[in-house]
């Protein structure tokens, strides 16, 4: 009778990931990431935006906090799906009558209000 060889295979080593490359540049070098000065430019809030955040000129940045930290107390973020905000009578005046809108086109909605 014949006899079977058997056949070894090396183990094999997994794959490195790539990500560590980018993170070791920057690390190196001691670069902190700037922020964009655009966002950092004080906005003057329309009326309408104003019965919100206040009527005070604010960083683009600052102003998208005050408007999440109303969606949160006055619990408008939708229960189901998170990513969707109601709107109250003053946020409808903001997001151009919509009873809903995502968190990324309350963003856009924003800026048409910001001078």
């Amino acid at each position: 009778m014949a006899t079977k060889k058997k056949s070894r295979k090396a183990a094999r080593k997994p794959a490195k990931k790539m990500t560590g490359r980018r993170s070791a540049a920057r690390k190196k070098s001691g670069a902190k990431r700037k922020p964009n000065p655009a966002f950092m430019k004080p906005m003057t809030p329309s009326a309408v935006l104003a019965a919100v955040v206040g009527p005070v000129a604010q960083a683009r940045t600052e102003i998208t906090k005050k408007i999440w930290g109303y969606i949160k107390r006055n619990r408008l973020q939708d229960e189901i799906n998170r990513r969707m905000i109601n709107a109250d009578e003053k946020l409808r005046e903001i997001f151009g009558g919509k009873r809903q809108v995502s968190m990324f086109e309350m963003t856009k909605l924003v800026n048409k209000h910001l001078k």
